[in-house]
């Protein structure tokens, strides 16, 4: 069992190196469909969304040159543990998946982030099936596979540096940041 765990564990490590040696305190995502298909299936309810507030929209992603800045441009906060998006958050992702269908070349990346709690392991690859659960989602309002990023940063980002449960909750969560047009 043992050796089982320190294998596991080295594995987990490796991937983790690979993935910062790309992306600084990021593991770059793989967007195939058997990955996505069964990440957040132990999870049976659990995220709520922000709107479009704090003084970012999906109105203005574009621009003359072809080409934006990265924009948060939403926030989807989750609970705790929890992958599974909540159907009265649905016009976010309607929004986003319309903005994505009707300009074919936008892009935007989705960025998992976790709480504190954990260890770093387990909040790499919870942030990654959050960010697989919003792709998911903008996937079935027509975006494309090609329009979309995920990347996990676990704990190693945090909204808030508190250490209560109205820190922890700002930490829960996917920032759909928009990358412009390519």
């Amino acid at each position: 069992m043992n050796r089982l765990l320190s294998f596991v564990s080295v594995v987990l490590l490796s991937v983790v190196l690979v993935g910062c040696a790309s992306h600084k305190g990021a593991v770059k995502s793989a967007t195939d469909a058997s990955a996505t298909t069964g990440a957040g299936s132990n999870a049976s309810t659990g995220t709520s969304s922000a709107g479009l507030g704090n003084g970012s929209s999906l109105e203005g992603s574009g621009s003359s040159s072809g080409h934006t800045e990265n924009v948060t441009s939403a926030t989807i906060y989750f609970d705790f543990d929890k992958v599974d998006l909540r159907a009265e958050y649905a016009s976010v992702i309607a929004a986003h998946g319309a903005k994505l269908a009707k300009d074919r070349s936008l892009k935007m990346r989705l960025e998992g982030n976790t709480d504190e709690r954990g260890s770093s392991e387990y909040n790499v690859a919870l942030g990654e099936r959050r960010a697989q659960s919003v792709k998911r989602a903008l996937l079935l309002q027509g975006a494309t596979e090609a329009q979309l990023s995920t990347v996990s940063y676990g704990a190693e980002r945090p909204a808030s540096d508190g250490h209560s449960e109205e820190a922890w909750s700002q930490n829960r969560r996917v920032e759909i940041v928009t990358l412009g047009t390519r």
